[in-house]
């Protein structure tokens, strides 16, 4: 019984393995923005953080204070540069994007 139980096993896993690398990748796009106001401090990088990571699509927020940009990867399915750029007026920063 547990000769006939390991392969069955095995090829069960195989199996869901193969499904879940076969996945439809994601329409990920990244947009960079700069700012008006400047960010200053940590706490004004933790302020576009805490509230832009609720925005529906958004993947990942990466703020550099030396370059003063804030790059967001994000579900283009979901999402796009107009709506980012209105989340960040509701938090009184002015986006913009360089070819602007």
């Amino acid at each position: 019984m547990k000769n006939i139980l390991k392969p069955a096993l095995f090829a069960a896993a195989v199996c869901c393995a193969a499904a879940v690398s076969a996945k439809a990748p994601e329409n990920v796009s990244s947009a960079v923005f700069t700012l008006q106001p400047q960010m200053t401090c940590v706490n004004c990088e933790n302020k576009i953080k805490t509230n832009l990571r609720f925005e529906k699509g958004v993947k990942k927020i990466v703020t550099d204070r030396n370059k003063q940009t804030v790059t967001i990867t994000y579900d283009s399915k979901k999402t796009d540069e107009a709506k980012l750029k209105a989340a960040f007026a509701k938090i009184g920063y002015k986006a913009t994007t360089p070819q602007e």
